[in-house]
């Protein structure tokens, strides 16, 4: 197939239906680990299609959602320095900090730029040679390369004003943690854009260590309802592996330049995730070589007391022990116009996804 409407083909989607019926026999849980996926699902009601032998949980796939709210509040304060400006994808401005957000700051006169690319951050850095250029990098393997290649063409063009203030975090942590917290799975629909990136050598250890399949989809009906199959069968059969639905994208090897950027700007580090707390060398930091670009390093600034929200069950959400709706803020107090917890406000956060598709 090569269009999109052949993904999204009812008849196709029906067969695989009732390969699903037919061939799921025990009671499992299955996680998506992508924000992508969780909107996907929700989107095209993919639950509904499903017998009830299959349950479908959305687990910590969104970078918004996972990153720590004291992230937020260290953004809010450089973006109240004056010789200051924050860049950002825009899925982050709303995010709420402990007493402000980045869009609250904006509106108080703080200067809080969007961006599409890291190419527009070194284009903004290029113009404004007085100020500090500081760009907000978040995401998984996905957006991580983006952020290495901004920090290799700055060097480059001898940008000494733009620094990285980095969030970015590497997936196979938290799906192993997920695990050894006792989260009842039977299997993970991988996720498609971070395997693009690193291969499917970075889950492994699940299968071998843990005994749960991965399958790696995309984003269509017929990208998903083919991984549930597949991940059926691996289940149905005692023989729990790694195996791509997504090949049209998906390699085995991954993206090796992409890889070999990561490697040289980054390095591993100890990380906080939302709802997990601390997993051991699940987050990027720069490397010292390109300290010049850290924020963190170069940028000092005094960061109020971070507090969480009373009643939000983010953290639990993302573990797939709750859903949106077992939270007593969501759709009355927690929109979002009016997000409480980062679940709300990303289009790939979980009570988002079911805000849109499900209320």
């Amino acid at each position: 197939m090569k269009y999109i409407d052949e993904y999204r083909d009812r008849e196709l989607v029906v067969k695989l239906v009732e390969q699903i019926k037919k061939r799921s026999t025990k009671q499992i849980s299955l996680m998506e680990v992508c924000g992508g996926h969780t909107m996907s699902i929700q989107k095209f009601g993919i639950p509904s299609l499903l017998p009830d032998t299959i349950k479908l949980i959305s687990g910590p796939g969104c970078p918004v959602c996972v990153s720590d709210r004291k992230y937020i509040d260290q953004a809010i304060a450089y973006c109240r320095l004056d010789d200051v400006i924050i860049i950002t994808y825009g899925d982050l401005i709303r995010v709420p900090g402990s007493t402000s957000s980045l869009d609250k700051e904006k509106a108080k006169g703080a200067d809080v730029r969007i961006v599409y690319s890291i190419l527009d951050a070194l284009m903004i850095a290029k113009k404004n040679r007085r100020k500090k250029v500081v760009f907000l990098g978040i995401g998984f393997e996905t957006t991580a390369p983006s952020s290495a290649a901004g920090i290799i063409n700055a060097q480059m063009a001898g940008l000494r004003n733009f620094y990285l203030f980095s969030s970015h975090k590497i997936m196979p942590p938290a799906m192993e943690a997920l695990i050894d917290e006792g989260v009842n799975l039977d299997g993970y629909i991988a996720p498609g854009h971070v395997t693009t990136i690193t291969g499917t050598s970075i889950y492994k250890n699940i299968p071998e260590k843990f005994g749960l399949g991965c399958v790696v989809s995309g984003f269509e009906p017929v990208d998903l309802l083919t991984a549930i199959l597949m991940l059926v069968n691996q289940i149905e059969n005692n023989d729990p592996k790694v195996e791509i639905a997504y090949t049209r994208v998906v390699k085995p090897e991954g993206n090796i330049k992409a890889q070999q950027m990561l490697d040289e700007v980054f390095e591993l580090r100890d990380d906080w995730w939302r709802g997990l707390g601390v997993l051991p060398k699940s987050g990027l930091k720069i490397r010292e070589k390109y300290a010049d670009f850290d924020a963190e390093v170069q940028i000092p600034v005094e960061v109020e007391p971070t507090r969480e929200d009373k009643g939000c069950i983010c953290g639990e959400i993302l573990k797939g022990i709750k859903s949106p709706k077992d939270c007593k803020l969501f759709a009355n107090v927690c929109t979002p116009i009016n997000p409480v917890g980062a679940c709300m406000v990303s289009n790939e956060g979980s009570c988002h996804a079911y805000y849109k598709y499900n209320r």
